[in-house]
């Protein structure tokens, strides 16, 4: 069967015909989340929920009793969802147990009952094993990652920004999906989250700026992150370590705050690729920003290099990479994060 990104889903579900068996393939808890929703809500009726969707493990060795449910009658349905985490515990499995388990479900995929809809879930499978081979040919492969590098998962992000602006019947300026999934950091739900609220904001106007961007969505983070800019201008790196320390403790999110520095630096790249703007109500009219936020991107960008500020997007995105994979406690990974933005020279904090 074909493989689809999730966004797609929806699409293929509408055009009415039984999907016998997916996998989710991905570890976006999001993405995942979101196709789970759609296919409960196509294929069993709400008051019929409690009895025709089932949940399994198959990392807790219930692949039998689950394909036993879905061979089984829905009781006050005429279909039913059964779904099975964790299928990648199967390729751990000694090669009996493995090679029984997949029989298993090959037969099942081989026959599958009419009345359900079986949902298969994997964070990651080897394609090259006999599960992933059998998977990709008898089931709707349903993608619910970002992708692998930073390019492909803002691409994802933009996508989905766009997606959550039509369901809710609000059109986005120029620009506003791109910079939205950078101040999320490809946060899904928290571009969910930030797209109910732009869109009631956006009442009977119907339309998403950039400047509703900044008056929402940085409003929480923007005295932080241009203090932090007017910091590292001045090479004052103990005081943005300090800084940051205090935001931390104060409940900030370490990678929202990556993020929102991270849009902070590519408006101060933006900045200084103005023509003829010498002042911060010049830079506020062509950048759509506020006259406060403006002027302090007008003198942090005058004194930071365009060589250091194009380095300082490479060490958010190595630092992002670093919280998210945990490798790195929070305030030591913003603490080298500030020692690479400020630049050669700095011996680091004093304990």
């Amino acid at each position: 069967m074909p493989r689809i990104a999730a966004g797609e889903l929806l699409a293929r579900l509408a055009k009415g015909k039984p999907v016998p068996a997916l996998l989710l393939l991905g570890d976006e808890a999001y993405l995942r989340d979101s196709c789970r929703a759609l296919l409960v809500e196509k294929y069993v009726p709400e008051s019929a929920r409690e009895w025709a969707v089932s949940r399994f493990s198959a990392g807790s060795n219930y692949l039998a009793a689950a394909l036993a449910q879905a061979q089984t009658h829905p009781m006050l349905s005429p279909q039913q969802v059964v779904f099975i985490e964790e299928l990648e515990a199967l390729e751990s499995l000694g090669e009996e147990k493995r090679d029984a388990a997949v029989a298993l479900l090959d037969a099942y995929l081989k026959n599958p009952a009419p009345f359900t809809t079986l949902v298969l879930e994997a964070a990651h499978l080897d394609q090259r094993m006999r599960l992933g081979k059998i998977l990709a040919e008898k089931t709707l492969v349903v993608a619910v990652s970002l992708g692998e590098n930073d390019r492909d998962r803002r691409a994802a992000a933009i996508v989905e920004a766009k997606r959550l602006a039509a369901e809710r019947k609000v059109a986005l300026e120029p620009g506003v999906a791109e910079e939205l999934a950078d101040l999320v950091a490809d946060d899904l739900l928290l571009l969910r989250n930030e797209m109910e609220k732009l869109a009631i904001h956006a009442a009977e106007s119907r339309r998403i700026r950039r400047e509703d961007l900044e008056a929402l969505v940085v409003s929480n983070r923007r005295a932080t992150v241009w203090k932090l800019s007017e910091m590292i201008a001045s090479r004052k790196a103990r005081e943005a370590m300090d800084f940051l320390s205090r935001a931390l403790r104060h409940g900030e999110e370490p990678v929202g705050m990556v993020a929102a520095i991270a849009w902070m630096y590519r408006k101060l790249i933006e900045v200084q690729e103005l023509r003829g703007a010498a002042s911060p109500w010049q830079v506020a009219g062509q950048l759509r920003m506020q006259p406060e936020s403006a002027a302090i991107a007008l003198g942090s960008a005058r004194k930071i290099p365009r060589e250091q500020l194009l380095a300082g997007i490479v060490a958010l995105r190595e630092c992002d990479s670093r919280l998210k994979g945990g490798t790195l406690g929070a305030e030591a990974a913003l603490d080298f994060l500030v020692a690479q933005l400020i630049g050669p020279g700095f011996g680091g904090r004093s304990f």
